[in-house]
Parts: C-alpha cells; sequence; structure tokens
C-alpha cells in the first residue's frame, strides 16, 4: 500500500483553491461628511441663515426668511439621503474560476455579474487633474462599471488590486 494523502490531486494540485478567491474586497461609495461633520454643517448653515433672515426682517423683506427656511430644508434633505446612499456597496472577487461583481443598493436591491477571467478585462480612463475616472470590467461584449462611487484614490487602489488578480488568475493561480 502506498503512503500519503490518499486525497491528493495526482499534478499535485489542490482542488480546494480552485474556488479561493484571489482577490476580494467590498467597495463603499465614497462618503466626505461624517454624522458629527453633518450636525456642524447643518448648525452653522441654521445660524447663518437665521442671522440673515432677522436682519432682511427688520429691513422689511420678509420672503427672504421664508426662502433660507426652505433652503435649510433642501439641504437636510440632500444631506440625509447622501448618508442614506452610503449603505450601498459593491462585492468583487475574483478566483481562478470566476469573476464576481456583486452591487447592492442602499435600497437592498440586487445585480450579480460573473465572468470568466480567462476573457475578462479591466479597462481604465483616467485623467490628468483628477485621477482614475472610471474602470471597467470587459467580457466578450459586456461592460460592467466597478468602483463607480469610490473616489479616485481609492479606485486606484482597487485597479491595482485587481488587475494583479486578474493576472494571477490567467496565469493559473
Amino acid at each position: 500500500m502506498a503512503s500519503g494523502n490518499l486525497h491528493a490531486h495526482p499534478d499535485g494540485l489542490d482542488p480546494d483553491a480552485v474556488d479561493r478567491p484571489i482577490y476580494a474586497a467590498v467597495i463603499r461609495p465614497h462618503q466626505s461628511l461624517s454624522q458629527d461633520g453633518f450636525r456642524l454643517v447643518m448648525a452653522a448653515c441654521c445660524v447663518v441663515s437665521l442671522v440673515t433672515s432677522i436682519a432682511c426682517l427688520t429691513k422689511g423683506f420678509w420672503p427672504v426668511a421664508g426662502f433660507f427656511g426652505l433652503d435649510m430644508l433642501a439641504l437636510y434633505v440632500a444631506l440625509k439621503v447622501s448618508f442614506r446612499r452610503a449603505h450601498s456597496f459593491e462585492e468583487v472577487a475574483i478566483s481562478p474560476i470566476e469573476v464576481l461583481l456583486r452591487r447592492v443598493s442602499h435600497r437592498g436591491e440586487r445585480h450579480e455579474w460573473r465572468f470568466n477571467p480567462l476573457w475578462t478585462r479591466l479597462t481604465r480612463v483616467e485623467d490628468e487633474e483628477y485621477g482614475l475616472r472610471s474602470l471597467t470590467f470587459v467580457s466578450r461584449h459586456e461592460h460592467v462599471a466597478v468602483a463607480r462611487d469610490a473616489s479616485p484614490s481609492e479606485r486606484e487602489a482597487v485597479a491595482q488590486g485587481l488587475s494583479r488578480a486578474l493576472a494571477q488568475a490567467k496565469k493559473g493561480y
């Protein structure tokens, strides 16, 4: 009887490594304002609005106060929508047999794309001033943007990781 592992692959390959991710990341939208920052911005805008409204009221320009109130309401709604959208994310995983991109919206809606890593490439659109503007998986005739809500510097870091993982998957892991 031969000694050794009875479950070993004859070529010395690890069958469990075939679907193990080479690269995996969760990409969240760029959020420049924290909750404390939100409170600070709203407080500062309300103070400026209140002082300006009082000055306008004393001079007889009473409609200005109403418009400042509408501006504060619009600012509040816009920032709350921005915070809600921050709950969306993208998951990217590259294994030797599959490129998986899963996008989950802030409402919980899921979209999923699966590609063969051998047929998938990563295209970049760069701008001298802005940096990496867009990153797209291209497989056959399908184009899917990845890291679309990330900042340019975060998008660049993701691009480097994805490029390395795709190259590694194409070499045969």
